[in-house]
């Protein structure tokens, strides 16, 4: 995680990528190009593994991004994890997860976390590139990057893609969404935006509530500081202003206040409260944060009459060993991904 002072909310783990290695074994699939995206290159097996393989694309969706260290900019690597025994015949429902703010979609601890989480699972897992700082949207003012239509790229484009490329269950009802901090807002932006591509949504985490002055003081944050990527970008690049009478655009796309479309799916929040605030005082206020935002999403679902689970493990003493309810801790958001996975496996289709 890049541990930055100042940024009250929504943050994640920034690790370094995993550098994919040829498998001994049988090739992963092999991928057509289609839906807008051109295939750079094709899957290759992520190092250590039989299950997960990753490959890159381009798009004009997003012909450019911010990098960071070891990315190349335009170049969207994207993670998949198989379910043991993928034959390219059986059909399987699709668990879309968006990494964090400052992270990789090919990181080992992600990869780690699903490949434990969906162990003996018949589910493919797809991580897309969100970019450092893509925030999962279709910019107001990307300036000389050219387009970041990220929403574009993964619903538009990615959705359709990874169904002819991959044998899924291609249907509202074989599709979940979730994602970690910036990740959690992607994950319920997205489903609010297109309920008819998914049935079930989780946040781990994430900031939800872009109406609270600390999710837009974390988000400029984002904009500006390099452990996001470089070069930096204008604070209105993403959202648009962030004052008031000019901040129409943060007050539309923030998930907390428009819940109406995710009547009935499957909706999971999950969030500790930091436990001790002395003891990793910033990785602590992070969570402390973003379980407001949690709070608030949940209190609009009750008045919207719309079930929901919301998870709210407090000082992580009684959801997993290791867990201090921290932000970005990886015994807390795998026990996140473990108990997700559960959720939504009772509820997807299957072939």
């Amino acid at each position: 995680m890049k541990r930055t002072a100042g940024v009250l909310a929504v943050l994640a783990v920034a690790t370094a990528g995993v550098a994919p290695a040829a498998h001994a074994g049988t090739a992963p699939p092999s991928l057509v190009d289609g839906f807008g995206l051109t295939v750079v290159s094709q899957p290759r097996w992520a190092e250590g593994s039989d299950r997960t393989f990753t490959f890159t694309v381009r798009t004009a969706a997003v012909p450019a991004f911010t990098v960071l260290p070891g990315q190349v900019s335009g170049d969207h690597v994207v993670m998949v994890t198989l379910p043991a025994g993928y034959d390219g015949a059986t059909r399987y429902p699709v668990h879309y997860t968006l990494h964090g703010g400052g992270d990789y979609p090919n990181s080992t601890v992600g990869k780690e976390i699903v490949e434990r989480s969906t162990a003996d699972v018949p589910l493919i897992t797809v991580t897309p590139n969100g970019g450092g700082r893509g925030w999962y949207a279709n910019w107001v003012n990307p300036g000389s990057l050219g387009r970041q239509d990220w929403e574009t790229f993964h619903l538009d484009q990615l959705v359709p893609f990874i169904d002819a490329n991959l044998r899924t269950v291609a249907t509202r009802q074989g599709r979940a969404i979730s994602g970690h901090s910036m990740g959690g807002f992607g994950a319920f932006h997205y489903a609010e935006h297109r309920p008819d591509l998914f049935s079930h949504v989780g946040s781990f985490s994430g900031g939800l509530d872009l109406l609270s002055q600390e999710m837009r003081a974390a988000v400029v944050g984002t904009t500006q500081l390099a452990s996001y990527g470089t070069p930096s970008v204008g604070i209105d690049a993403i959202f648009g202003p962030p004052f008031w009478p000019l901040d129409g655009v943060w007050n539309a796309q923030s998930p907390a206040q428009h819940v109406a479309p995710l009547r009935g799916m499957g909706i999971a929040l999950y969030s500790g409260n930091g436990g001790d605030l002395t003891v990793d005082p910033i990785q602590a206020g992070v969570e402390n944060r973003a379980r407001e935002t949690a709070v608030v999403t949940s209190a609009h679902l009750r008045a919207a009459g719309i079930p929901h689970r919301f998870l709210d493990y407090g000082d992580g003493s009684g959801w997993a060993p290791d867990c201090t309810g921290k932000h970005a801790q990886r015994a807390c958001l795998q026990a996140d991904m473990d108990h997700f996975v559960g959720f939504i496996m009772a509820g997807l289709a299957r072939a």
